[in-house]
């Protein structure tokens, strides 16, 4: 992956990562997910990534809709 991504979120809970993936996109945010998790049992974490032009705004998205 290039290297205008950071990563804003980190989880171990895919649906949720998907969940604020959609909804960043939906505010005009690109993002990605990197699922490192150990595909037998579900251990591991999954990032949310975003440009790094974007990264205030999507910690601002996080913050206002209180994803923990």
């Amino acid at each position: 992956m290039e290297e205008n991504w950071i990563k804003v979120y980190t989880t171990g809970d895919a649906f949720a990562a998907e969940v604020l993936k959609q909804g960043l996109t939906e505010v005009g945010i690109p993002a990605v997910t990197i699922n490192k998790q150990l595909a037998a049992y579900n251990f591991g974490e999954i990032n949310v990534l975003v440009n790094k032009v974007d990264f205030d705004k999507a910690i601002e998205y996080i913050v206002q809709n209180e994803i923990e």
